[in-house]
């Protein structure tokens, strides 16, 4: 069991949040989610004893262990990666390396080597001897193929580097588990193995999580961070936003009725206060108001932008013919793409999915023009205007001006009023126009790449992981913003529900280049996979 009481932290002036006081235990899995800026991490760190608080208490019961995630992934690349999952076990780990250090110096004494039988008991003590056994055993489960687990992490592709370090926090067996957003740079099926894992895995967890579809299959309960405030709601994401609706939805109508309580005995105060013979009586109504409590209702730290594309000039039947598209890049004899045949009418929702480094981006960049295919062509119809949104978008934010500035630049004519009613609309208003695009965070930026396609509205959206760096409330607001436009639109994307919820269309790259071109919704792709196997 790991608990807090009354745990608060301070960076500035203000708390980021205070006096929380909560229990995690019975092996549930808590799903840590609140508004982007709210803590969430800031106390994930808290509970792992990477950062203190400014006040309160961390408990973790006696003879619990407790494992985290590792957030850097490039932080062990010229070790071996076996070694890199031993880690995971500290106290092992410190005993075996002090152990070692005292054998390898030649000028070790007899107490250092009493020390050393010291240490190599308690090596033994922590299964070192099998230790290397079970660390190859995990990594196996986790999909690293044997022939990297005696590598250096560098040989490991960048989608995998999270699975090693996943595996580095199951190898102490741990009793209470931290994941701080562990579907990062997953690819969707990886996503799923991942939930297999973890509700494998008998532990207490706590996760972070903007995945929706992850945080319904693993979860049991929901922390949710807000108001300052750390609140337990049992159930997935889903039962979640139903109760906390509906608890939100009680304490206004309740307000409600109390605030017309009130009036009425106010009214009556008001018109017999006068009245001798009515005096008792409102002295007893002046009692009762005083009792009548209205609840203090905070605003949320939870805010969503208003997403709504729409396309300047409509397009009828087809959008894009793609014939014999093959690519391959420099230096290379890899091909990325081969011989891929796509026909795409206009108003289609067409998802790309497929494994990490698979080539996804490189066909959504074929089809925006950004890379010109190696074989093929890519014949857009006359009067398609294409938006494109890049995975990467730095490049578009390199120009050292302010967000106004910036923004103005995609409205023709250019409309003062326009352009502050778009940025507001993406959640900058007042001075926060005026700052530099070159400073924005990686959520930020993508904000700033909708309003400029909700400004130059095209008829074809192309949008490579257009979530990322997004919180909930940003994903849930693009996802209906993308379900109302008329458009046609290809995006990219590991969000299972957000493909789920928009996607008519998958296209899955699959390895050597090959397309897989499936007409129907994610679900229905899903089902046609299961049956074929």
């Amino acid at each position: 069991m790991l608990s807090t009481s009354n745990i608060s932290i301070q960076f500035g002036a203000k708390p980021l949040f205070e006096n929380v006081t909560v229990k995690f235990s019975d092996g549930n899995h808590y799903g840590l989610i609140g508004a982007n800026g709210c803590g969430k991490s800031t106390l994930m760190k808290i509970l792992g004893g990477e950062l203190e608080q400014s006040s309160g208490e961390v408990m973790l019961q006696t003879g619990m262990r407790l494992g985290k995630l590792n957030q850097n992934q490039f932080g062990y690349e010229d070790q071996r990666v076996i070694d890199v999952v031993m880690q995971g076990h500290v106290e092992m780990w410190k005993a075996m390396t002090e152990r070692d250090a005292i054998y390898a110096n030649p000028e070790s004494t007899d107490d250092d080597y009493i020390r050393a039988a010291d240490l190599e008991a308690k090596f033994a003590e922590y299964g070192g001897y099998n230790a290397e056994a079970r660390a190859a055993s995990i990594l196996s489960s986790a999909g690293i193929e044997e022939k990297y687990h005696n590598g250096p992490m560098r040989e490991v592709a960048p989608g995998w580097k999270l699975r090693v370090l996943l595996a580095q926090a199951l190898f102490s067996q741990p009793d209470v588990l931290l994941l701080d957003e562990p579907t990062n740079n997953l690819d969707i099926n990886s996503i799923r193995s991942l939930e297999g894992e973890l509700n494998n895995y008998d532990a207490t967890m706590v996760i972070i999580s903007h995945d929706r579809h992850f945080l319904n299959q693993v979860c049991t309960h929901m922390a949710d961070l807000d108001y300052g405030q750390l609140k337990i709601y049992p159930g997935n994401y889903d039962d979640f936003m139903l109760a906390s609706v509906q608890a939100r939805q009680r304490v206004e109508s309740a307000n409600a009725k109390a605030k017309d309580r009130i009036s009425d005995l106010q009214e009556f105060v008001r018109r017999f206060s006068a009245n001798a013979s009515k005096a008792r009586q409102a002295t007893s109504r002046r009692k009762q108001i005083e009792k009548i409590k209205i609840e203090e209702m905070k605003p949320s730290s939870r805010v969503s932008p208003y997403i709504r594309f729409e396309q300047a000039k409509k397009l009828y039947r087809n959008a894009v013919s793609v014939e014999g598209l093959g690519f391959t890049y420099p230096d290379s004899d890899a091909q990325v793409l081969k011989n891929v045949n796509i026909e795409v009418e206009a108003g289609e929702r067409i998802a790309i999915i497929g494994a990490n480094g698979i080539g996804k981006t490189t066909l959504i960049r074929c089809l925006a023009g950004d890379l010109k295919p190696t074989k093929g062509t890519v014949s857009w119809v006359e009067n398609a205007m294409l938006g494109y949104m890049p995975q990467d978008p730095q490049a578009e934010f390199a120009k050292k001006v302010d967000l106004f500035t910036w923004m103005s630049d995609w409205q023709t004519p250019s409309d003062d009023q326009i352009v502050r009613a778009t940025l507001g609309r993406m959640l900058f208003s007042g001075d926060e126009m005026k700052k530099m695009v070159t400073v924005l965070s990686g959520g930020e930026k993508g904000r700033m790449i909708y309003g400029k396609l909700t400004l130059t509205k095209p008829n074809v959206l192309l949008m490579d992981e257009p979530t990322n760096h997004m919180d909930m409330e940003t994903i849930e607001a693009l996802q209906i913003g993308l379900e109302k436009y008329p458009g046609t639109l290809i995006f990219v994307s590991h969000d299972r529900e957000f493909v789920g919820g928009l996607a008519t269309r998958i296209l899955e790259v699959r390895a050597g280049g090959s397309v897989v071109d499936f007409r129907g919704t994610y679900d229905e792709y899903l089902e046609a996979n299961v049956a074929k196997a």
